[in-house]
């Protein structure tokens, strides 16, 4: 935690067709049947509801989201902050079932959890970092202004067991596309 910031609590974010909000426990298995859906676990390797249960809904996690979509659960977000003041930023993921993937959806609900972060918690820089080969999330996270920095080799173990690279991306407050 960051001296003098308060916890990373955030709260409900509604944007034209996306909400965002806290992940409950309601949430675990429609979540983790989304993350075992195959386009979804390509990146993001092998969750069922005991992983999604103690690695996102922990009482003591912080600044994890359910996206909505329409009514129903579409994804999960996850924000992180850097709590060194000198280095201060906050890291950003995000995940959709397969059936809301290329409508932007993704776009809009990074746009709104940047915009709260820039106003409520005062960041100036963001990162993100999917897999370098992951062209899909690369041009939305593009669209959004955010510049690849560079490649981390072998950064991440893909499910298969293979390592992959993943591509570190940025973007400073002044930079967010669509405002």
């Amino acid at each position: 935690m960051l001296p003098g910031v308060p916890r990373l609590e955030l709260p409900v974010l509604r944007g034209d067709r996306v909400v965002l909000r806290p992940l409950e426990e309601r949430d675990v298995a429609p979540l983790a049947a989304i993350l075992a859906e195959p386009s979804v676990a390509r990146w993001w390797g092998a969750w069922d509801e005991a992983r999604v249960r103690a690695a996102l809904l922990d009482e003591d996690e912080e600044g994890v989201l359910a996206v909505e979509f329409e009514g129903s659960l579409a994804g999960v977000l996850l924000v992180g902050e850097e709590a060194d003041p000198e280095y201060r930023h906050a890291s950003l993921d995000i995940s959709l079932r397969t059936a809301d993937q290329g409508k932007r959806l993704a776009g809009e609900a990074l746009r709104l959890v940047i915009a709260h972060l820039i106003e409520a918690r005062a960041h100036h820089r963001f990162t993100i970092d999917p897999a370098a080969d992951n062209e899909r999330a690369i041009r939305a996270y593009s669209r959004l202004g955010f510049r690849p920095v560079g490649i981390m080799r072998r950064y991440e173990r893909a499910p298969d067991g293979s390592w992959h690279d993943g591509l570190l991306m940025d973007l400073l407050a002044e930079e967010l596309g669509g405002r």
